[in-house]
C-alpha cells in the first residue's frame, strides 16, 4: 500500500464506526467513510469536541454541523505547496490527502526528466477537480492542461494555482473529458504524461452520463492515443470499490505497454491512522512509467 508523510497540515487522527476524525490545518472534522466498518473504541479525545461533523441524510446528501464556526475556506500544505480547502455539501473538502503518495511519485518523475530535452513536458490532467495534481505538476516545471466539466471546480483549481513563486503554465479547460480527448485526437495533440482521476459516476456540462465501468476502457484507449513518442507516465486513479489495483494494472499493460514498453505498478493508496498506526485504504492507482 502506498502512503506519504509529507503533509504539514493534515492528519487522520482516528477512524472507527463508519467515520474519520481528521485534522485539516487548525480544524478538526468528522466525516463518514464507508470503508471504516470496524467498531473500535474512539481513542482520540477530539471525538467529543470536533469543530464540525458531516452527517448523511436518510434521503441522500447530508449536512455539516459546526461546534466552531468554520471560515468559508482555509489552506493546508503538503511539502512546499498550499491547497485551499472548504467543507462541501458532499462531505468532501476539495482535497484527497491520500493522493500525496502519487504527488510524490509524479514529482520525482518530472524532476528526473529534467526539462524534457530543452522543453517543458506537456501533461494532461483529466477529471482534474480542484487541481492538486495540476499544481504539483506545474510546480515541478511542466506545462499542464487541466480539464474538468465543472466550472466551479476549475475556478477552485485556479485559486490553488495562484500563489507565490513563478507563474505556472496551465491551460484551463471546462469541458466533458471524453469530448475533449476526441477533439485533441483530431487536432493531433500529444502529451508527455497523463493524470486521470475519473469519478465512479457523473454528468458532463451537456448532460453526458459517465459510469466508470462502462466508459473507462474506451476513454483510456483514446487517451493513450494522445501520448507522445517521448511519453513519460500515465497515472490512473479510482475510488470505485469494484475496481482492484490489478484491474488498473491490466488496463495500462494492455493499452500502453505494447506501444511504449516501460513498466506498470498498481496498489492501494492509504492514510495512516494516528490512534492505531494502522493504514486506512483510500482508493487505488495504476502507474505506467517509461523507465
Amino acid at each position: 500500500m502506498w502512503t506519504d508523510d509529507g503533509f504539514n497540515d493534515y492528519e487522520l487522527l482516528d477512524a472507527t464506526d463508519g467515520e474519520r476524525l481528521e485534522r485539516w490545518g487548525g480544524y478538526i472534522l468528522v466525516r463518514p467513510d464507508p470503508q471504516v466498518i470496524w467498531r473500535e473504541p474512539r481513542r482520540h479525545e477530539r471525538w467529543r469536541n470536533a469543530d464540525a461533523a458531516y452527517t448523511r441524510g436518510r434521503g441522500g446528501g447530508g449536512r455539516w454541523s459546526q461546534n466552531t464556526p468554520l471560515p468559508a475556506s482555509w489552506t493546508v500544505s503538503w511539502r512546499d505547496l498550499t491547497f485551499r480547502v472548504r467543507p462541501t455539501g458532499f462531505k468532501h473538502t476539495g482535497l484527497f490527502p491520500e493522493q500525496a503518495a502519487n504527488w510524490a511519485a509524479v514529482t520525482e518523475l518530472l524532476r528526473a526528466s529534467g526539462s524534457g530535452g530543452g522543453h517543458p513536458l506537456n501533461i494532461l490532467n483529466l477529471f482534474a477537480y480542484t487541481g492538486a495534481a495540476t499544481l504539483v505538476c506545474a510546480r515541478a516545471g511542466a506545462n499542464v492542461t487541466h480539464v474538468d466539466a465543472a466550472k466551479g471546480m476549475v475556478a477552485w483549481a485556479k485559486e490553488n494555482c495562484t500563489g507565490t513563486g513563478p507563474p505556472l503554465r496551465v491551460r484551463w479547460i471546462v469541458d466533458d473529458c471524453g469530448a475533449f480527448v476526441e477533439r485533441e485526437l483530431r487536432r493531433g495533440s500529444r502529451y508527455d504524461g497523463v493524470w486521470m482521476d475519473p469519478p465512479s459516476y457523473g454528468r458532463g456540462p451537456n448532460g453526458q452520463v459517465w459510469k466508470l465501468e462502462d466508459s473507462l476502457y474506451g476513454l483510456l484507449q483514446k487517451t493513450a492515443g494522445l501520448l507522445s513518442e517521448n511519453a513519460r507516465f500515465f497515472f490512473l486513479n479510482t475510488y470505485t470499490a469494484g475496481l482492484a489495483p490489478s484491474v488498473l494494472r491490466y488496463l495500462l499493460e494492455a493499452l500502453v505497454v505494447p506501444r511504449f514498453g516501460g513498466r506498470v505498478e498498481a496498489d492501494e493508496l492509504g492514510l495512516r491512522v494516528g490512534a492505531t498506526g494502522l493504514v486506512l485504504p483510500s482508493g487505488a492507482t495504476g502507474r505506467w512509467m517509461r523507465s
